[in-house]
């Protein structure tokens, strides 16, 4: 599913604000900052073919894109180069070995999911990273026995942005869509929320990698900071 622009949020949402029961989160750039380790795989590639570091700041709003992204920053290419499969093979080999370095969750988020849990309100994750990187990733930032689920980007037969993702995890959690909440730091989770039928909140705190700023996704709404989004969840769930 390619990548569709920006559309408005259905009036229909409007019935959900107040009423949503759970929450889904999106990995990389919204619960987690995992661009240190993702920018040090690829660093690490750089350095093996004796090429100057690029700066963890440059590299850091790809984050959200993986390999894709990351690739694309470190050395301008893409899936369509000839090397990149063989690229993309080493960097996510370098990234599995040093998984959990430096990620840490942002800060704001361990209070978000306590108070989730302390409120009986469902919550999961829905990522495009790979499940043989999202298991582990998740198990050691302590949230695989608390999420009630996990979607990786391979579980379901399409990632972000298409609603696979996203229905698969409202079945995990036995909840109609549209009594769910999916935030993301990214256009294709907005994207993939929208389309799944759920109230989108963009986290304009992460990487929000893309050249149209958040405000101009369409979310339903947009939080700056995890402080602001702790408030919005009060409110909504």
């Amino acid at each position: 599913m390619s990548d569709p622009t920006p559309l408005p949020q259905r009036e229909d949402e409007e019935a959900s604000v107040g009423l949503c029961q759970g929450i889904l989160f999106d990995l990389d750039g919204t619960l987690a900052d995992t661009a240190p380790d993702l920018a040090a795989a690829v660093n690490k590639m750089r350095h093996e073919r004796g090429l100057e570091m690029v700066p963890l700041e440059q590299l850091r709003p790809l984050a959200s894109a993986g390999a894709r992204g990351l690739l694309g920053g470190a050395f301008g290419i893409g899936p369509d180069h000839h090397d990149y499969a063989s690229m993309r093979d080493e960097f996510l080999a370098n990234y599995e070995a040093d998984l959990c370095i430096e990620t840490l969750l942002f800060p704001g988020i361990s209070e978000i999911l306590d108070d989730l849990d302390a409120r009986g309100v469902r919550w999961g994750i829905v990522t495009n990273k790979v499940s043989r990187l999202t298991e582990p990733l998740v198990a050691q930032l302590g949230l695989d026995t608390r999420a009630g689920c996990v979607v990786s980007g391979d579980t379901t037969p399409h990632s972000k942005p298409h609603p696979a993702p996203l229905l698969h995890a409202a079945k995990e959690l036995d909840l109609a869509p549209e009594r769910i909440v999916y935030v993301g730091d990214d256009l294709r989770d907005i994207q993939a929320g929208f389309a799944a039928g759920m109230v989108t909140v963009a986290a304009a705190y992460g990487y929000c990698g893309n050249d149209i700023p958040p405000t101009q996704w369409h979310a339903k709404h947009v939080v700056k900071s995890t402080g602001e989004l702790l408030n919005l969840l009060r409110e909504i769930s």
